[in-house]
């Protein structure tokens, strides 16, 4: 049988990984005062023993108020990089898949309850809230506070607290540094022309709603060792009409890519309550297509990808380079492992674990 391609070796800017499967960032609403608890070590702990390539800690704030929840954790002074630094430690004792970190900041969609608890909005006085602020004062749903709208030297600074935080990163060794203009946060509220309103430099044109996020990555790409790959995650499409679209998604991407981005992870949505997304397996698969046929950076596709030889078809059509799982492998945190046993490969398993191998697949596992 031919090598499976979703287990074979890539580069990303100069980062080698083992096979083509990453696992994405996924807020964990556990942290206290933006830093890493007990509960972080834990749940990257037993990912980082999953078999997958690549390791990615979760949207992680810049300031305090970027913040989607109370909860969410944060790199901005040295207390949020100290409670990092011990997760971190932890985890690289028993692993040495590479780790990357999704730096981010939330915008209008700031100042949540935590999922299990309704998610809402949090009043700016309440002792969880605070006064959100984004591209223009428009509320991201009814009913919700407006934010306030950035000025000029408030751009200034968000631009230069992702640089700070991204040479915090490099001080802790992260292995690359994800931007994350997706899912209807700050720099997507810029991108969109449904939540950027602005009449200035930042608004308008396309040209000038990708200015703050191509501020942002030249920042960040100047701040990070020029060894280590950023990269960026895209929503491909607002499913809004007139909204934020895969057109306009090709074009940020040949930006970005002149400016030294070494990947682009490609999602959708989150913009817009009143999106329409039709959700089913690969449904995002076409914007990765779309994204690889306009660049030569690799493009990570993610969305609803749960079967072997579905992730396997996306890599090996050159669809994408690489998937990416996220509850999926909450739900499965061995997926790559049961992936390579299905497709013939193998992956590296700690010694502890060797004993698990089953018969029927003596050539699973690698030593760690």
């Amino acid at each position: 049988m031919p090598s499976p391609k979703l287990f074979e070796p890539i580069e990303v800017g100069g980062l080698s990984l083992a096979n083509r499967i990453v696992i994405a960032p996924m807020c964990q609403y556990s942290a206290v005062d933006g830093c890493m608890t007990d509960w972080h070590t834990i749940h990257l702990g037993h990912l980082a023993l999953s078999g997958a390539a690549l390791l990615t800690i979760e949207a992680t704030a810049v300031v305090p108020e970027g913040r989607i929840s109370y909860a969410d954790v944060g790199l901005w002074d040295d207390a949020t990089e100290a409670a990092m630094a011990r997760t971190l430690k932890a985890v690289r004792s028993y692993s040495d898949m590479p780790i990357a970190i999704q730096l981010a900041h939330a915008g209008r969609k700031a100042s949540t309850d935590v999922p299990w608890l309704g998610e809402k909005q949090i009043p700016a006085d309440h002792v969880n809230g605070w006064q959100t602020r984004a591209p223009s004062p428009a509320p991201y749903a009814e009913g919700e506070a407006a934010p306030l709208a950035l000025d000029k030297a408030e751009i200034a600074a968000l631009v230069q607290a992702f640089a700070d935080a991204a040479r915090r990163a490099a001080r802790l060794d992260i292995a690359a540094v994800q931007l994350h203009m997706a899912h209807g946060y700050l720099m997507h509220q810029f991108l969109s022309p449904l939540s950027n309103h602005r009449e200035d430099e930042y608004g308008g044109s396309l040209e000038n709603r990708m200015r703050f996020p191509l501020e942002v990555f030249d920042a960040v790409r100047a701040a990070f060792p020029v060894d280590r790959p950023v990269t960026v995650r895209l929503s491909g499409t607002d499913w809004v009409e007139g909204g934020w679209d895969a057109e306009q998604t090709v074009a940020l991407v040949r930006e970005l890519e002149k400016r030294g981005c070494a990947a682009a992870h490609i999602s959708s949505g989150g913009l817009d309550p009143a999106q329409k997304i039709p959700v089913g397996p690969n449904y995002q698969v076409p914007l990765s297509r779309a994204v690889k046929q306009a660049t030569t950076m690799p493009v990570v596709a993610v969305g609803l990808i749960t079967e072997f030889e579905q992730a396997e078809a996306i890599v090996a059509t050159g669809d994408a380079d690489m998937i990416a799982l996220a509850r999926g492998i909450l739900y499965d945190p061995r997926w790559p492992w049961h992936a390579a046993a299905h497709l013939g490969a193998h992956v590296t398993a700690p010694p502890q674990y060797l004993r698990s191998q089953p018969r029927q697949y003596r050539d699973l596992f690698d030593k760690a």
